[in-house]
C-alpha cells in the first residue's frame, strides 16, 4: 500500500512516498528549502536498521549516537544502525532528494545471516547492542541501484503482488549497497581526488538524465561541468563503475521499457523520441539488454 504526504512548513516542502511490506518501511522524499537553514530529526521507538540513499543534493549531518559528522554530495548510500537516533541535518543545496530502508532488527539480522564478511562484522556489532555504520566509505548510486530505486517509485503492482515486488527489491537494495560499500572500502581513488571533483562527477550523470533524448557528447559534457575529458571519462567510470556512454546507454533503455509498459507509445516512437539513429537501432539494443523485443515488453500487448 502506497502512501503519499506532503509536509509544508515555512521552512519548504517535503514530498513523500511511503510503503511498507512485513514491518520493512521504505520511503522517497524530495525536499525543497526556501532558504538555505538546518533541520533535526529523531526516533526512539523503532529498533531498525537504516539503510539510507542520497539521490540529490548535498549536505552534512551529524549523527548523536555514532558521534560523527558526516559530508554528502551528490548520489550516495550506507547503512546505520543505533537503537535511539538523533541527527541534525545542514542542507548545502536548496533541493534533497532521498530513498530510505528500515529494516526490523530481527528481520535484517535473518536476513544478514549468510551474508558477506562486511555485512556479517555489521551485524555483529548490532547483535553487541553497538551503534554503528555498515562501512567508513559511502558507496556511489550506480545504476544498478538506481534502477532499483526507480523500480520501486515506478511500481504499478498494486494488493499482494506489491508486497511481494517490494520485497525483493529491498532486499536487493540491501544486498547492491552492501557490495558496494565493500567495494569503496578495497578501492583507492585514483581520479577522484577531491569532494569538488565528485559533486561535478554526480553533475555529469544528472545532465545525462536530463538529455536521454539529446545526449550531449564528451567534449559538452566536459565543458559544462569543468573537467578535462580524461578526468571525466576515468572519475566517470572509477564513481559509478560504468563508462559515461554505458550509463546513458543503460538509461535510455530503461526509459525506454518504462514507455513501452506504461504508455501506448509505438516502438518507432520511443526510438524516435529517445535519439536512436533507426527504429531497427533500438530494437537490436533493447533486445540484447532485456532478452525480448520491444514488442513483448508490453504489459497488455
Amino acid at each position: 500500500m502506497e502512501n503519499r504526504q506532503q509536509l509544508v512548513t515555512e521552512a519548504g516542502t517535503r514530498d513523500s512516498l511511503l510503503w511498507e511490506v512485513n514491518g520493512i518501511k521504505l520511503g522517497h522524499a524530495v525536499s525543497r528549502f526556501n532558504q538555505p537553514g538546518g533541520f533535526s530529526a529523531s526516533n526512539h521507538r523503532d529498533d531498525v536498521i537504516r539503510l539510507h540513499l542520497g539521490l540529490r543534493g548535498n549536505y552534512s549531518f551529524y549523527h548523536k549516537q555514532l558521534d560523527q559528522d558526516f559530508h554528502l554530495i551528490g548520489g550516495h548510500h550506507n547503512i546505520l544502525y543505533s537503537r535511539e537516533f538523533d541527527m541534525t541535518v545542514e542542507p548545502h543545496t536548496l533541493e534533497l532528494e532521498t530513498f530510505g530502508v528500515q529494516f526490523p532488527r530481527e528481520t535484517f539480522l535473518r536476513f544478514t545471516s549468510s551474508a558477506n564478511d562486511l555485512l556479517k562484522r555489521f551485524a555483529d556489532a548490532i547483535v553487541e547492542g553497538q551503534s554503528t555504520i555498515l562501512s567508513s566509505e559511502w558507496g556511489a548510486i550506480d545504476p544498478a541501484i538506481h534502477q532499483a530505486i526507480r523500480q520501486i517509485i515506478e511500481n504499478p503492482y498494486k494488493g499482494d503482488l506489491q508486497q511481494l515486488f517490494l520485497l525483493s527489491k529491498s532486499i536487493e537494495l540491501l544486498v547492491l549497497c552492501a557490495e558496494s560499500c565493500d567495494q569503496a572500502m578495497q578501492q583507492k581513488p585514483e581520479f577522484i581526488k577531491n569532494p569538488g571533483d565528485k559533486e561535478k562527477l554526480n553533475a555529469v550523470r544528472e545532465l545525462i538524465n536530463q538529455r536521454l533524448d539529446s545526449p550531449p557528447n564528451l567534449s559538452e559534457i566536459a565543458r559544462t561541468v569543468g573537467l578535462n575529458e580524461y578526468k571525466l571519462k576515468r572519475g566517470f567510470k572509477e564513481l559509478f563503475r560504468t563508462t559515461v556512454f554505458g550509463y546513458l546507454a543503460e538509461q535510455r533503455l530503461l526509459l525506454a521499457r518504462q514507455y513501452l509498459q506504461d504508455t501506448q507509445k509505438t516502438a518507432a516512437e520511443i526510438a524516435a523520441e529517445l535519439g536512436y539513429s533507426t527504429p531497427q537501432h533500438f530494437n537490436n539494443a533493447f533486445k540484447k539488454r532485456f532478452g525480448t523485443p520491444p514488442a513483448k515488453a508490453r504489459k497488455n500487448p
